[in-house]
């Protein structure tokens, strides 16, 4: 299994951090590069323990379908998502949200995968796939660091409040 580890610190509430992290609109606007949108399950707004989605994407010019489900949540701690179709073998991505200081978020991102295909997986893992993956999630956290550090979040939040 493979392991990608993350740390972000953010200037915001545990709560906003938490939230803007589990919308299905913010993922939307924060990987626009890969034409990535939700085709099933929870369409947007804020997913919720046990719900999944199916996303539609472009990576390395196909297009594909990868669904994942919420299996683990504690508001606003930590939630986890699981592959649960979709190019790869299995992954599991652990998102947690430790209280840094009194205004600030350290965001913990897990990611660990596996690979399919056997020692052509592990090959193409090492050649480009980690760092392409990386490269995604740090994107993504560069941008709800910048969100969540100016009033753009509330455009997310306030729109899907609950």
């Amino acid at each position: 299994m493979h392991r990608i580890y993350l740390e972000t610190l953010v200037k915001t509430s545990l709560d906003n951090c938490f939230d803007l992290s589990r919308s299905i609109d913010f993922h939307v606007a924060s990987l626009e590069h890969t034409n990535e949108r939700p085709v099933a399950g929870r369409l947007s707004g804020l997913i919720e323990l046990s719900e999944f989605v199916e996303w539609e994407a472009t990576h390395f010019f196909v297009t594909q379908r990868l669904s994942s489900r919420i299996t683990q949540m504690v508001k606003p701690h930590y939630f986890v998502d699981e592959m649960v179709d979709g190019a790869f073998k299995s992954f599991v991505h652990k998102h947690k949200f430790l209280r840094h200081k009194a205004d600030e978020v350290l965001m913990i991102d897990d990611f660990r995968y596996e690979m399919p295909l056997g020692i052509l997986g592990n090959f193409a893992e090492v050649l480009f796939i980690r760092r392409y993956l990386e490269r995604m999630i740090q994107t993504r956290n560069r941008r709800l660091k910048y969100a969540l550090e100016t009033n753009q979040w509330k455009e997310f939040l306030h729109a899907n409040a609950h």
